[in-house]
């Protein structure tokens, strides 16, 4: 069992990323990855416009400097030196609509590409940044703008993409880094948080299952919730009274095993003190005191009732009840006979009224009806006794049975006048070992009752209870009988 256990255990440990942690931890990097890089898209492009800008008002300056020179001439040695100092190669303004060209340098102009930063657009800016990056070969582009002093109506500039790449590639590094140690700093931070917060209250609850499932009649492994009110600790609370429940139900499926073994070997002993009973009370039969010959019989019909239904207990390892044999019976008899059993034991306070009409006939077996009809007499009984016996007794007990048919049901009514049924009781009243309102009691008659009636196709059902007494309606349809399939003759007779 040990090792049985410990296999369970490592079956369920779960590894490093298949585990809460592993994924909480995983997800967060991935999530705080894409964030970042959603910001990088923007930035990069606006990075590119911002280098771009700045060459163009060291352009402006180049080109002011140009025009400030005597009659606008410049060496050849000046104005290479301004133009490198600018980082373009040509340089021309628009002013009052004339487009001139400022400075240019030596060599052939060969412009792979050009744009225009008037009109930017976040899309476009992305594709451009990130296809000056993708560039293979050097190449020369053409910028437009409007001048950033304002020194004309519009600049143009031509100049080498590659310094412009290289910064891109360094400024991207750093975001790179950057956003790696955000990353770590972050994903570390909402790790630990939701590790706190989640992941081992998870962990404690799938422990809790595992080990309890391991064992779960061990009333140590239920989970003790903590004060949480989120929805952990809703699932703390729920998995509590469970786990608390589910013990409950197996001790109780115990505590019948073992009373079933118990009453087999009661039984076994039993039949064979009632069977000697037995013998006894035929003998008690040829005695002539009319006392005796009026109760022998009923004795006798009482013993065989028990062994009978002994012998099926051992017979089926079960109290297995046996399907109903039907028959039409005079309900005032066997009511009769279960009263005259009763008033043997109640006490001399109690009065037990048989009220059934002696022309009422119900549908039934008689064995099953009269331990329907005891069941229910023996409660009320025991109901008054338990009030006379605290003293609370300010009448005389009573306990009627009434009975009457509606069309093919006969219902049967059991009342007295006890204190009634405590409420605590009254959920379960019809399960077995749950309804005992009274110490030492087991709540096996009413559950007896309830199968027996059911048996039948009827049922059994507590109709009032309180302080002015108790009342159990049992309901009891008569067989259904088929119809034969023939059909009479249309033919008239003849006269």
């Amino acid at each position: 069992m040990a090792e049985d256990s410990t296999k369970g255990a490592a079956r369920w440990r779960p590894g490093l990323f298949t585990g809460l942690s592993g994924k909480v931890l995983a997800l967060t990097v991935a999530f705080v990855m894409i964030g970042e890089l959603l910001i990088f898209l923007p930035t990069i492009a606006n990075y590119r416009i911002q280098w771009l800008k700045g060459r163009i008002a060291q352009a402006e300056i180049a080109a002011l400097a140009a025009e400030a020179a005597p009659d606008r001439i410049l060496s050849n040695d000046l104005r290479t030196e301004i133009l490198n100092g600018a980082g373009v190669r040509v340089v021309s303004l628009t002013k009052e609509g004339r487009r001139q060209l400022v400075l240019r340098s030596d060599g052939d102009q060969m412009i792979d590409a050009s744009y225009d930063l008037r009109n930017s657009m976040l899309l476009p800016d992305i594709a451009d940044a990130f296809m000056a990056m993708m560039a293979g070969e050097p190449r020369i582009i053409s910028i437009t703008d409007k001048p950033p002093n304002m020194s004309g109506d519009l600049i143009e500039v031509a100049l080498d993409e590659q310094p412009l790449q290289k910064a891109m590639y360094s400024f991207a590094f750093n975001i790179l880094i950057v956003s790696v140690l955000l990353s770590l700093l972050v994903a570390g931070l909402v790790f630990a948080v939701l590790n706190r917060v989640l992941v081992r209250p998870m962990k404690r609850l799938t422990d809790t299952m595992v080990a309890f499932g391991m064992n779960p009649e061990d009333p140590k492994r239920i989970i003790q919730p903590s004060n949480r009110r989120d929805e952990i600790g809703i699932a703390e609370h729920e998995l509590h009274d469970m786990q608390t429940e589910l013990l409950a139900m197996l001790q109780q499926k115990n505590r019948l095993a073992a009373l079933g073994l118990a009453v087999s070997k009661v039984s076994h002993d039993l039949r064979n003190m009632l069977t000697s009973a037995h013998l006894i009370s035929d003998r008690l039969g040829m005695v002539e005191d009319p006392t005796v010959k009026r109760f022998t019989p009923k004795l006798i019909d009482s013993l065989d009732r028990a062994i009978d239904f002994l012998t099926r207990t051992l017979k089926f390892g079960s109290a297995q009840e046996s399907p109903p044999d039907r028959q039409r019976l005079p309900l005032h008899d066997i009511a009769e006979e279960v009263v005259d059993g009763a008033v043997v034991q109640a006490s001399s306070h109690i009065v037990i009224y048989n009220t059934v009409p002696s022309s009422l006939m119900i549908d039934a077996d008689r064995e099953h009806l009269i331990r329907i009809l005891t069941n229910l007499l023996r409660n009320a009984i025991q109901a008054l006794e338990a009030k006379e016996a605290d003293g609370e007794a300010a009448k005389e007990g009573a306990v009627t049975i009434r009975g009457n048919r509606s069309g093919s049901v006969v219902t049967i009514e059991v009342k007295d006048n006890g204190p009634g049924i405590p409420e605590r009781v009254r959920p379960k009243l019809f399960e077995a070992f749950q309804s005992a309102a009274r110490p030492g009691g087991t709540g096996l008659g009413l559950a007896i009752a309830a199968e027996l009636a059911r048996a039948h196709g009827g049922d059994i059902m507590l109709q009032s209870t309180g302080s002015d007494g108790t009342s159990f309606v049992v309901t009891v349809p008569d067989t259904v009988a088929e119809l034969r399939g023939g059909r009479r003759g249309e033919r008239r007779a003849e006269a």
